[in-house]
């Protein structure tokens, strides 16, 4: 039987992602495996309890659904899903999104912020979404990442730039340049924004995940890492002089290597993460080698957040065979980094 956790011990809180894709069966499942566990982290999740209700009934999930108002689902997540309802119905299907959906998205991922300020949620762990249907209903943002650090400043005062860590059991990597074409990558990479990213990701590494003294593998841009010039030249007037920046600041900084042998299980030994400078050259070896374990982090924010490192996946939304694995995975770790800072800030307090 299932302990009842301490009154005082906050949920995480989930958002709604996309409604047409396969966010609602996660959640169902990730409820269905995690509410038996006595160490599991307790979640709510915003969104619209009808619409659950209704993907439940359809899939044959037995997953009873609670409504609640804040943290009194961490003491009742072991009976029922907790569900903070929207005032926005879902209005797509099962892998037919619409656009009419996307404010209740949104409302959904800022009312977990809201909760966090709130001191009524430990953590924010967040849904897959359509960022073109997103752009279609006017959102500004190129995605979550960005949204997090506006809303960090709109409700906790602090300017953030947030820096996307995609973290797995075997290695993690992080994009020094995320939603962007990749013909603007070159413009957009600068000593300075590699200097801030390097900065941020050691202090994330450090703060969140206990690493003293975090070891930075940063690729080239170029193949073969430049050559040595004669394939670019981003290798030697941009990357190394941020790198012998980042090493003048006391950061453990090793590169730039060439991006195709860095990921080899052998290379892996010597750093904790690599810093790569676009994002297919970043995640597509995590994905390959970890997919169903690997989850986003957003550094640099005064919060915690987590994500499945998946999408939508409208094709097989409502068809009862989505993987909650990256979720749940996603959700341990919010717990984990939650309790984390948890205990580091109880430390201070009594110092």
């Amino acid at each position: 039987m299932a302990r009842t956790l301490p009154a005082h011990i906050l949920p995480l809180a989930l958002s709604q992602g996309d409604p047409s894709g396969v966010g609602p069966e996660l959640t169902l499942k990730a409820w269905l495996k995690l509410h038996e566990e006595p160490d599991a982290p307790p979640f709510l999740v915003v969104a619209d309890p009808n619409h659950l209700a209704t993907v439940a009934r359809d899939l044959g999930l037995n997953v009873p659904i609670k409504i609640v108002t804040g943290p009194e689902a961490a003491p009742m997540f072991r009976h029922a899903l907790p569900v903070l309802a929207l005032q926005h119905s879902v209005s797509g299907k099962a892998g037919a999104p619409d656009v009419r959906d996307a404010a209740g998205t949104i409302a959904s991922i800022e009312t977990c912020v809201r909760l966090i300020r709130a001191a009524e949620a430990s953590a924010i762990v967040t849904n897959p979404i359509a960022k073109e249907l997103f752009y279609r209903a006017s959102f500004r943002y190129p995605g979550h990442t960005e949204f997090l650090a506006e809303l960090a400043e709109r409700y906790f005062g602090e300017s953030a730039r947030a820096v996307m860590l995609i973290w797995s059991p075997q290695f993690g990597v992080v994009p020094a340049t995320i939603h962007v074409p990749l013909a603007r990558v070159p413009v957009l990479l600068t000593r300075e924004l590699l200097v801030e990213t390097g900065l941020i990701t050691a202090k994330g590494l450090t703060s969140l995940f206990g690493i003293k003294r975090p070891r930075l593998a940063f690729t080239g841009l170029n193949p073969h890492a430049g050559e040595g010039g004669t394939m670019g030249r981003e290798e030697i007037e941009v990357i190394s002089p941020a790198l012998a920046e980042l090493a003048a600041s006391g950061i453990a900084v090793s590169g730039p290597y060439a991006a195709d042998t860095l990921f080899r299980s052998s290379a892996r030994k010597g750093y904790d993460v690599v810093i790569a400078m676009y994002h297919d050259q970043a995640l597509i070896p995590v994905k390959t080698i970890a997919f169903e374990r690997a989850v986003n982090v957003t550094l640099g924010l005064p919060l915690i957040r987590t994500s499945p490192d998946h999408g939508t996946a409208f094709d097989i939304a409502g068809k009862g065979i989505a993987d909650p694995a990256s979720l749940i995975a996603a959700l341990r770790l919010a717990g984990k980094l939650a309790h984390r800072a948890h205990n580091s800030q109880r430390r201070r307090n009594l110092s």
